[in-house]
């Protein structure tokens, strides 16, 4: 079982790194029907291994100048809140209604983040008294009102249940939630994410392990390691790819996972 698991966390981080999200996305997926591990047991294995490799791309992201730290922040703590309220209601759902809904959930992520490739980010078209919520100067540093951080916390407090619920570090929302509501670059998204991600996967799996849930320390520890090499691989890659090019990517990955869980479980 150590070579697979070490390869799917290869394919984890590789995602991670390339897309800021992508590897809470697969991680489920590939303990369920690669590794056979139930749902639930899955969700938590998932926090834990993508929590670590999150943390390790967030460092270096962060020593490199990439990371938005404080708005990064905000996300996070409320994340952190909305973790413990998705572990809680992920008991009360059956494993096939459980993959469903993340497919479903997939499916409208992929959808929208396909849509805004290649838009302007928001705060180019803005209105000085019309504009969306959150806005940036012209030196692209968010403007942080009370109105836009009660936004953003919002989000990131959904991001935190989804994290809990679905066993993923919520990088496939936060990156689309820091482009559409602040006005943030794809690339710069993608690496603020990886430090939300490290702290509400931290949060969700304590609430799952609290709640008495089932982990394998082996399986973590050979999905966060080849995750790190991935990691190193995606970034690479992820350098060489414009912005509207990587939100394709990601959202044509999404759809082929969504789909494969659909199938998978109804066909």
């Amino acid at each position: 079982m150590w070579l697979p698991a070490l390869l799917y966390g290869v394919i984890v981080g590789f995602s991670l790194g390339l897309t800021g999200g992508g590897g809470s996305i697969f991680a489920v997926p590939l303990l369920v029907y690669g590794l056979g591990v139930p749902a639930r047991d899955a969700v938590t294995i998932s926090l834990a291994a993508v929590g670590l490799t999150a943390l390790f791309g967030a460092v270096q992201r962060w020593r490199a100048g990439q990371v938005e730290v404080r708005t990064g922040l905000m996300f996070a703590v409320a994340g952190m809140f909305g973790a413990p309220i998705g572990a809680w209601l992920s008991g009360l759902l059956s494993d096939v209604i459980l993959l469903t809904l993340f497919a479903v959930l997939m499916l409208f992520v992929a959808v929208r983040m396909w849509r805004k490739a290649g838009e302007p980010p928001r705060a180019a078209l803005v209105d000085p008294d019309t504009g969306p919520t959150c806005r940036r100067d012209p030196e692209g540093v968010l403007r942080l009102t009370s109105r836009c951080a009660m936004l953003l916390s919002v989000v990131g407090l959904g991001a935190g249940v989804l994290s809990g619920l679905f066993g993923v570090g919520g990088g496939f929302v936060i990156v689309p939630a820091l482009v559409m509501f602040s006005g943030m670059g794809i690339h710069r998204a993608v690496a603020t994410s990886l430090m939300v991600i490290a702290l509400v996967s931290a949060s969700g799996f304590t609430s799952h392990m609290l709640s008495g849930r089932e982990c394998s320390l082996e399986l973590v520890g050979l999905f966060a390691v080849g995750g790190v090499g991935g990691m190193y691989l995606g970034q690479r890659v992820a350098q060489r790819i414009s912005g509207p090019t990587l939100q394709k990517v990601f959202a044509v990955a999404i759809i082929a996972v969504a789909a494969f869980i659909i199938g998978k479980n109804w066909m």
